[in-house]
């Protein structure tokens, strides 16, 4: 077995190891199953494209995420093109939620992460439901340690004050997909523990 061949199979086992994570991060940025998994796509075709651009033994992660969130950025600056679904057709293709509460409070906890500010609520994501170290998540965001700090703090703040004023608004999408979100972060976990 050559040289490229090893390396080219422990960059793809590392890359697949990470898909779990990067599902639930895109998730996390999109609000929207069927446009993360086209954003984690994206990634990872920029990811495979750019491997000979990655050094074994570096911070994989870190790489992948940082070129999951510039693909975020680059496709939100072109959503101006982009037509949405028609408000009423969402509404009468709605399903009844069921009155388990521990669901409807994790859509609660979704609805207020994105009442953040997109730059705390990214950093939030990333320390807590991602795993990451603060040197990972300040890497990503190209951001001191101190900043990432920072906004997870606020970040912090500002939910606990969201709570406590109960004022977090509805919106149209399923409390069901809160928990799928959960579950891509806890396989996330799994995957790093087990790595």
């Amino acid at each position: 077995m050559t040289e490229a061949k090893t390396t080219k199979d422990a960059f793809t086992r590392e890359l697949i190891a990470l898909i779990p994570q990067m599902r639930a991060f895109a998730r996390s940025l999109c609000r929207d199953h069927a446009k993360a998994e086209d954003l984690v796509q994206d990634a990872l075709a920029k990811a495979w494209s750019a491997r000979a651009n990655f050094e074994l033994g570096t911070n994989m992660r870190a790489w992948t995420f940082m070129i999951l969130r510039n693909q975020f950025y680059s496709d939100k600056r072109r959503a101006w093109r982009w037509t949405e679904l028609d408000p009423e057709v969402a509404e009468r293709s709605l399903t009844a939620v069921t009155s388990d509460t521990a669901t409807l409070e994790l859509d609660e906890v979704r609805r207020a992460l994105f009442m953040l500010a997109d730059d705390q609520r990214e950093a939030l994501i990333l320390i807590g439901a991602a795993g990451l170290s603060y040197d990972e998540a300040s890497a990503i965001c190209g951001v001191a340690i101190g900043t990432i700090k920072s906004r997870v703090s606020r970040a912090r703040d500002r939910l606990a004050l969201i709570f406590a004023e109960g004022s977090i608004p509805t919106d149209n999408i399923a409390p069901s997909q809160a928990m799928g979100s959960i579950f891509a972060a806890i396989d996330g976990y799994r995957m790093k523990l087990a790595g």
